[in-house]
This record gives C-alpha cells, structure tokens and sequence, in this order.
C-alpha cells in the first residue's frame, strides 16, 4: 500500500524545484531527504501507535540529520540561512517529501521546528541552548501550546492565566487539541499574564518554557482524531515555571506566536503539497491501470479534464508556497499575507485534489490502508490547524485593505 506511483516520477515531483525561488542547496536537500524518506519510511508509519512511531521517528529524523533544519544554525541547527534564523524553503521541502511518504513523519518532523520556534525567536541563549540542541538531534520532543476550549481562532479569548510569585510564575489554565500532548518533553505555552481578553487583550498573553514533569502539569487526557497523532488536553494547576523561563518580555507572546505561525504556516502549504503530489501519483497510476469498456480509465476525455485540473491545482498552489518562503528568506519581508494565501490555496487545493483521486481509484480509494483513503484523512486537518481558512480569507483582506487605506 505504501508504493510510490511510478506514472509520477520523481522528475516530475521534483520539477517546481527548477523555479528560482529555490536554490541548489534545497534541490540537493530534497534528493537526498527522498532517497532517505523511501527507504525509511515504511509500513510501521502507518500503525496503531502512534507515540511508538512519532518516538521512534523523531529519533531517527535526530540521528539522520534532518531535525537540524528545525533548528537555527548556531544552536545545533543546520548552515542553510543566517546562525540565528530558520531557513523556511529548507522545512518546506522537507515538509513535502515526508508528507508524500508518510504523515506521521510530516507531523512529527514540522513539531520540533513549531514546538521549539518560539524558543529560537525570543528565548534567553540559556534557554535556547538548553533546549535547541536536544530538538534537533531528537533527544527531547517539542510541543506548541497555544488553543483553548474557547480560544482557537480567537487567541483574544485565552483563558489560561500566570501570575508572579517571587521568582517563578505559576500557571492555571486548560489547553486542548495540543499535539505532541502527553509525548512531548517540554511545552511552549501561552499564558494571560495581564488583561482580561478582547482585541485589548492581546497585548496581555505571555509566552513561556514548561517542561513536561513540572508539578501541576497533566497530559493525560488524549484526544483521538481521524488521522491518529498524539494529542491532549493539557490541564495547569498551580503549575510553577521558573521566572527565567519567560520568552521575552511579559506581554509579548502574542506577536510571538504570530511570529512563529508566519514561519510555519507556510510550511503547512508543503505539507499540503505534498499529500496533493502523493494523490496525483495514485490517481495517475490507478488511471494507465484500470481497464473498463474496452480501454483504461486514462482514455476518457472526463478523466484526463479531472487529471489536468488536479495537476494546475497542485502547481499554483507550490508557486504560491515557495513565494512566500522565498519572500521571507531571501527578501526579508514580513509574510502575513503570502503565507495565509498559500495556506488558503495549498490546503484548499489538496483537499480536492485527494477527493479526486479517492473518486478516480473507485472502491480501492474507500478501502482502509489504501494510500488515498489514508490521504483523505490525513489532509483534512490542515484546513483547520495554525489558522481555519476562514481566517486565511480574513487575514489577506486585512493585509490588503491595511494597504489600500495606507495609499488613500
């Protein structure tokens, strides 16, 4: 079931890289976390335990190096970029050949770099060394605890609250749908330190480092979904978290988790991309194979203008993905709006693209463990996590109209 579809060769895959918005270094990088990626990636990924696999590849992404990406450079990082920043061409092309391969090994390679982000960007160089060098060589598991029961889009709504006691804070506080929750080793979590909520109540949400066996702390509450990766509900307690443990200043975690989302955001459009390639490839090998009425499936014109149509889908969306990545690489620029357009668009995309190859394939494509079935599943989710695409729509007409009354 794990094949790769031989009708979609690699050149094929890998000819968006040819575009100028990546360089050499990022076309050797993706031949060689392919090669890697089909011979490591295995039927195991796709089994019942999820923690078993997610530790197991974490570890492994560890000691092959890739996590290094996840990582800047003078903390243990790899030399794409500058030494203290993140090289988000780099995540994305290893974002798109995991998640072609394999969606736990997207999952589990995306949460180091999200889980630990927030550290790279405004931690102290004791925390960043304290914590970037064991995230990149896969000795410790990262996790990003931002959603609440009542605040998932609305980060306004954060409930959960720290307050200062001598030289510790001590946080109260629920989190829920927070991945790696229950399996990571520390948490970055965001907390109301000031402010009682609303569009003021922004300014008063803190960030800060949680190791996994603080007292006060519970993961034990998993949450099941349709694509399994670890996930809980987080519950704080009179948690306490060591003053220095703050990242950055008291009411700045706000722009720190939009910081960090500008990075990994468009990462989630490679992810896509990648799902949205490996469906394509099945659809197309199942399309040359399948005979019915005196011909294959391949020789209707209905499926070649659904073929032509999922292929266009999949290349507008990478062109938007490596814009924003090169934009923010190598332009510097800030990437709000290119980032949540390439959401919008890789995600929405990817969604059809894989309901189409679960349509072109026929019964194989509902059968449990088949690649498309498994696809289905496992793309849903990136409509919805680091921003719903309702919010992408609301964050481009807000860039757009913030520019428009700027030039009035």
């Amino acid at each position: 079931m794990n094949r790769p579809s031989a009708p979609h060769s690699h050149e094929a895959r890998f000819a968006h890289l040819g575009w100028p918005f990546v360089a050499d270094s990022h076309r050797a990088l993706a031949r060689a976390a392919e090669a890697w990626a089909a011979s490591a990636l295995g039927e195991w990924t796709h089994g019942a335990d999820a923690d078993a696999i997610c530790r197991r590849l974490v570890r492994e992404m560890g000691e092959a190096g890739w996590l290094r990406y996840a990582v800047p450079a003078a903390f243990a990082g790899t030399g794409a970029g500058e030494a203290d920043q993140l090289d988000v061409r780099s995540i994305c092309v290893l974002r798109e050949v995991f998640a072609h391969h394999a969606g736990l090994a997207d999952f589990a390679f995306v949460m180091q770099g999200l889980g630990s982000g927030s550290i790279a960007l405004a931690g102290s160089d004791a925390l960043k060394r304290r914590y970037l060098p064991r995230v990149a060589e896969g000795r410790a598991i990262a996790a990003f605890a931002l959603s609440e029961p009542e605040a998932g889009s609305d980060v306004a709504a954060l409930a959960t609250r720290a307050r200062r006691e001598g030289d510790r804070w001590v946080l109260d506080g629920v989190k829920t749908w927070i991945s790696n929750g229950g399996l990571a080793d520390f948490y970055v979590v965001f907390a109301r330190t000031s402010g009682e909520g609303g569009a003021a109540g922004t300014r008063g949400i803190s960030a800060f480092v949680v190791d996994a066996d603080s007292p006060g702390l519970s993961a034990s509450e998993r949450i099941d979904i349709i694509a399994p990766h670890p996930m809980a509900t987080l519950r704080f307690s009179g948690c306490p978290v060591p003053a220095e443990n703050l990242l950055g200043e008291p009411g700045g975690g706000f722009k720190l988790a939009m910081r960090n989302l500008d990075v990994f955001r468009t990462s989630v459009a490679a992810a896509a991309l990648g799902f949205a390639r490996r469906a394509l490839g099945e659809a197309l090998a199942r399309a040359v194979e399948r005979r019915m009425f005196g011909q294959t499936l391949a020789d209707f014109q209905m499926t070649q203008a659904r073929l032509a149509e999922m292929a266009t889908a999949v290349d507008a969306a990478a062109l938007l993905t490596y814009r924003a990545a090169w934009t923010r690489d190598v332009a510097r620029q800030r990437v709000t709006r290119e980032a949540a357009m390439a959401k919008l668009q890789a995600t929405e995309s990817a969604q059809q693209v894989v309901d189409a190859a679960v349509q072109l394939c026929g019964g194989l494509g509902v059968v449990s463990g088949h690649p498309v079935e498994r696809l289905y599943r496992e793309v849903r989710a990136l409509r919805i996590y680091e921003g719903a695409s309702e919010v992408q729509k609301l964050i481009i007409a807000r860039e757009l109209l913030k520019e428009a009354r700027g030039k009035a």
